[in-house]
């Protein structure tokens, strides 16, 4: 029996539209320390962040998530009907079943789509931003919606003083659909599990040790060595960047915006010198005012960045995302 393979010809893919949503509760550094012996100086300095962003009960996964979703299709100018497939990447979600990605479809309404969940940390973005992109030129899908959302409140322990300063709440998405030109480059990504533990949790979320709301004792928290990240985000991320910039045929003087995971200023500004980025190019810093929030930082970031005209339509950047397992992924956009 013979058979032929239906291909789509040649097919471009491209960001036609960012949103996000941030929790309405601001909190600074000083109500941070009320939990954890530190100082708002202290805080800031180490990561640059002076304030963040907790979700209340109401602000749930779902519920962020779709109102991200729904800004990003306004500003691609999509009906929910015509998205084909919804890719949500998490690492706090504590509801595997039903799917993250099926209740937003069906709050969306986008009801002849295909749903998705993904967990790859603070690099999910990227991750879903790649397979959205590889579905598009496939012709497997003309509209993505790519998601990044997350509850790292829900998490974290609120008196670990390593890292409780350092994450927040949020989500973040994209809409990536056929294009006449190229929009997204080649994504370079990697995981090395040699580095597995420094960013783990401390037990399954079912099972002894479970999240069982009896207290912060009785629950599976993440635990987080934050020099170990560090030294391998130097090591393995700045180079993995460079390869992005090379696939897409474009250099860091060429760059017109840098989006890294916002995971602390520190990083994000040593990855701008490993990279050689010179003042032309717009770095996201949107830590500063939103924290860590995992896979939904670099939508965040780049809503952010349009909005107070940091970056323009057209501008061509760069994402990383980089997190637990250890892993990365990054590739070059041109933005919407």
């Amino acid at each position: 029996m013979t058979w032929t393979v239906r291909t789509a010809g040649t097919r471009h893919s491209a960001l036609l539209g960012i949103g996000g949503y941030r929790p309405h509760r601001v909190v600074d550094n000083a109500e941070v320390c009320r939990l954890i012996d530190s100082t708002e100086e202290w805080i800031e300095t180490r990561s640059g962040i002076v304030e963040r962003r907790f979700a209340g009960p109401d602000e749930t996964l779902p519920m962020m998530a779709t109102a991200a979703a729904e800004k990003a299709l306004a500003q691609a100018g999509t009906l929910p009907g015509e998205i084909d497939l919804v890719l949500v990447a998490s690492m706090s979600n504590l509801v595997q079943t039903p799917p993250l990605s099926v209740r937003v479809a069906y709050e969306l309404g986008a009801r002849g789509a295909a749903a998705v969940d993904l967990s790859a940390a603070c690099a999910g973005f990227c991750h879903a931003l790649a397979m959205a992109s590889d579905a598009v030129r496939a012709g497997s899908a003309r509209r993505v919606l790519v998601i990044g959302a997350e509850r790292m409140t829900d998490i974290v322990e609120p008196t670990d003083r390593t890292i409780s300063f350092l994450f927040a709440d949020g989500a973040g998405a994209a809409v990536v659909g056929d294009a006449a030109t190229p929009g997204i480059g080649p994504v370079v990504r990697r995981a090395d599990g040699a580095h597995a533990e420094a960013l783990r949790m401390t037990a399954p979320w079912a099972g002894p040790g479970a999240a069982t709301g009896a207290g912060p004792g009785d629950r599976a928290w993440m635990r987080m060595d934050g020099r170990r990240v560090f030294r391998w985000a130097m090591d393995e991320v700045a180079p993995a960047a460079a390869r992005a910039l090379d696939e897409a045929g474009t250099t860091p003087q060429a760059l017109d915006v840098f989006v890294p995971h916002q995971a602390n200023l520190r990083m994000i500004d040593l990855l701008s010198e490993r990279l050689g980025l010179t003042g032309a190019t717009a770095v996201a810093r949107d830590v500063a005012h939103s924290g860590n929030t995992s896979a939904a930082s670099i939508p965040l970031a780049l809503e952010s960045m349009l909005a107070s005209q940091q970056a323009s339509t057209g501008d061509t950047a760069l994402l990383v995302g980089f997190g637990a397992g250890l892993n990365y992924a990054a590739q070059v956009v041109v933005l919407p």
